[in-house]
Formats: structure tokens, sequence, C-alpha cells
């Protein structure tokens, strides 16, 4: 799969051209004005190039990730302390259907979205991430959530599109927008099973076909054999879900040692399906009391808002521990194999990791893999042209500690604007001198473009009263 693509659907693209900016409002504002003075400037509007995705992020075709990565573009703005674009905001917003859900892209946000099947999940997730974290779009982020609710399957989790097998993927993303938005995913239940019973059917456990896959979760079970595979990915989600976090996590979560699955308590691990099949909620409390005295102080902090507890410790904290061990078996990174080619490097789900091993209180093991990144993510192919993967890599930064703008000589938020719309603020400036992209008053660009066009209407007035004035002396 492309790393340019979404991350839970192989994607294709194809290039389309650069879209102009902000001067494209002021050529607009500026031509409602100019409008008065005639068909002929009638006729030059008319011939103005449409702009539809005029404050979308990044230039590839955006019909299969349009959403995703305009929510994490504005995400990873908002990290860092950057006011994004109001044109980037109102993309976003105009992506949304009625219903509150979102498509992966709707090219033409004024026609309604009559095939309900297609809306996304995922998308509806992460925008709800996103308008939760910029404020102010908290109707647009309860409606999203609603629809959320409506569609959830009755063993508490979510599929891609509404209707499928849930998957861990889905399921844990709309956990982290119900988190994002202080909402307790594990009171969103349908038939009297949550989320978190839903992402629990899909981990390993004691009876794992390997002990390094022990805690691991798996995207959906085997169609035939209903057997479960490891996926790094559904476990990167599975894991942040579990703590009750969005993408967005802060880098002053306390350190909690890596505690393994235990799966000698009880009786030794016996034949599969026995004594050793138990999952890790079977095994609750059948922990070692070393390991227990451990983790008690991670309990004890003062802060849930810092450090939110798992609704499941013994389940997120051996996925914790399975991600922990496999970034410190595969050289500090993740990798996957795309069908048909060789096994690589998985830069987003490293990426990605980073920040569920921060949730989890593992700074210490996600620190090996931010450096692997600092030092390596040049090599990640054509990152600096995708959203998704600078935006990533801006919130794995900010987890880990390390400033966005010096990651291994790459200024990411640079980077990252590069590919939208100019932020409204930078950190640190104030309210009165931001251009302003469509959040209120009026930038100096629209000045200068609305005095041109009063200039130009009242040249013509002159001109017209000239002309009378002559023709009434003849």
């Amino acid at each position: 799969m492309s790393l340019l693509q979404h991350p839970h659907r192989a994607r294709r693209h194809r290039d389309h051209p650069r879209k102009p900016r902000r001067g494209a409002a002021v050529l607009t504002g500026a031509a409602v004005v100019l409008g008065a003075l005639g068909p002929a400037a009638e006729a030059a509007r008319a011939e103005s190039p449409a702009l539809p995705d005029d404050g979308l992020f990044g230039e590839a075709d955006p019909q299969y990730d349009g959403v995703w990565r305009q929510s994490v573009a504005l995400l990873a703005q908002d990290t860092v302390g950057y006011t994004p674009a109001g044109q980037a905001v109102d993309w976003l917003l105009g992506q949304q259907c009625d219903d509150g859900a979102f498509l992966s892209y709707r090219a033409d946000p004024g026609q309604p979205c009559a095939d309900v099947t297609a809306a996304d999940t995922n998308a509806t997730a992460l925008a709800v991430q996103a308008l939760t974290a910029l404020d102010g779009h908290e109707d647009a982020a309860d409606a999203g959530l609603s629809w959320l609710t409506g569609v959830q399957n009755e063993d508490g989790g979510w599929s891609y599109n509404p209707g499928g097998a849930s998957d861990a993927n889905s399921t844990a993303l709309v956990i982290g927008a119900f988190a994002a938005a202080g909402r307790d995913p594990g009171e969103v239940r349908r038939a009297d099973s949550s989320p978190y019973d839903a992402l629990a059917a899909f981990q390993l456990g004691c009876d794992a076909p390997m002990d390094d896959q022990r805690g691991a979760f798996a995207w959906q079970p085997d169609q035939e054999s209903g057997d479960l595979y490891a996926s790094d990915l559904a476990t990167v989600d599975a894991v942040l879900a579990s703590y009750g976090r969005g993408l967005l996590v802060d880098p002053d979560v306390p350190e909690t040692p890596v505690a393994p699955l235990d799966c000698e308590a009880g009786g030794g691990e016996g034949e599969e399906g026995e004594e050793g099949g138990e999952t890790p909620e079977d095994t609750a409390g059948a922990e070692d009391t070393a390991g227990a005295e451990d983790t008690a102080g991670a309990a004890d902090e003062p802060s849930d808002a810092t450090h939110p507890q798992p609704e499941n410790e013994e389940s997120a904290t051996a996925g914790a521990a399975y991600l922990a061990g496999t970034l410190d078996e595969g050289g500090n990174h993740l990798t996957s194999t795309p069908a048909g080619g060789e096994e690589q490097p998985d830069y987003l789900a490293t990426a990605r990791a980073v920040v569920a091993l921060a949730a989890a209180g593992h700074g210490d093991a996600a620190s090996g893999a931010l450096a692997w990144l600092v030092e390596h993510h040049g090599e990640w192919p054509d990152f600096a042209a995708s959203p998704t993967a600078v935006g990533t890599l801006v919130m794995a930064a900010h987890a880990g500690g390390v400033s966005p703008e010096e990651f291994g000589g790459t200024d990411l938020m640079a980077r990252l604007n590069e590919l939208g719309p100019d932020p409204h603020e930078a950190p640190g400036e104030g309210g009165g001198d931001a251009a302003d992209d469509g959040d209120g008053g009026l930038s100096a660009l629209w000045v200068i473009g609305i005095g041109l066009a009063f200039g130009a209407l009242i040249g013509v007035t002159l001109v017209l009263w000239r002309s009378r004035a002559k023709a009434g002396r003849a």
C-alpha cells in the first residue's frame, strides 16, 4: 500500500493541477464588486477557472482520502499552535453530509450525499477529532458523533462503511473520536455491547500461534477459519483507543513500565483452548505481584486528563507491550509487505506507534522509534507531498517531545503549511495583523482587492459622467 494513501484501505492516485490559494479569494471578492461594471466584467468573471477544492491540503487526487488528509493536516497545525486557515476549515465543514457523516470525499459538496452506504466511519471519526480540537465547531462534531452512534454494530464496534462487519481499526478510530470530544466511549453501546467489547474480540491472547504475537490485535478474524492474525497497524490503533486517546497526545504522560501479557499465572499455558487459551480479559487480576505493584503508581496519577486509565488495563498494556517488543526486534520500526512486493519499513505505522506508546506512558519505548523516524523519514517515498505523512510525523514529534520544526533537518511545519492554505496565525502571533481566510474581518489582501475594485468603479463612473456631459454640450 502506498504510504501516501489512506492507511486503512488501498488507494490510488493521479496528479491534478495545483489550485490557487489565498489570492483566489481576493479575486473572487473583487469580481463580485466588478460585476456591477457591465457585461464585459461579467464575461471575464465567467471565464475564470472553477475552484471546487480551494482550501484542500495536498495535490494528489482526493477521491479516497480527501477528508482524512485534511483532518490530519488541521490536527497537526492545531497541535503545534497554528490557527488553520478559515478556508481549510470551511473545506472540511463543506464535506459533511446532512446526516452528520463524512464520505471519503465529495467532489460536489453542493449535491446531497445520496449513497449512504459510501459514508466513511474512519473519515467521520477523524473529522470529528479535528473539528473538536479547533473549537467553535461543536455542532458539526456532535452531528458526526450522532451518526457514528447510529451505525454502531451489535457487537459494539464499527466497520469501514456502515453495514459491514466490525474491524479493529475502524472501531479504534471511532473510540478516539468520542474520547477527543470528551465523551466516554464505553458508554456508547449497542445491544449492551461497548466498543471495548468489540476490540477485545480482535486481540490475540495466550493461545496466539507464536509467543511474540500475544497481546497483538487483528484487523478482523479470518473469514474462513475465524483465526486471528496479528496486525501492527490494528494494534497501534487499538492501543491508542484502549487508553482513551485520539491522535493528539501530549508528551507529559507519566512513564509506566512495559507489562507483557502474563500467561504463566493460573497454571501454565496448557493446550490451546484450555488453560493456556485465556484472553487478556481472562487473566486480568492474575498477573504477578511485582508487575501489579509496578503499574499501581500510574493508576494513582492525579490527572486522568493527563493519563486516562484504560477501560481494560490488562488488554491495553498487553497490546502496548506487543508494540514495544516488535519495535525493539525490528530495529525501532515496523514493517509491512505490500501484495506481491517485498517487506519494507512502514513509516506511517511507526509514527502512529510512537503516539500510541506515548499515550500508554511508554515514552522510553517510543523514543527509539521516534529517533529512527528522525534519522530515516527522508527515505519515506514522496512523504513531503503527503499531508497525511507530514501531519502524522508532526503529531509523533509532539507526542515524543521533539520539535517538529527541527526534525532531523526538516521543518515539518513549514513543509505541511506549503501543502495547503497559509495558516491564519502562527504560534505567538496576535489576531490583529494576521491574514484572515474566512474567520471574520478583512485581511490586507482583501482590502487591496476591494480598494482596486471600487477604484475601477469610480473610474468607470467618471468616464460615463464625462461622456454624458459632452453629449449634453453637443
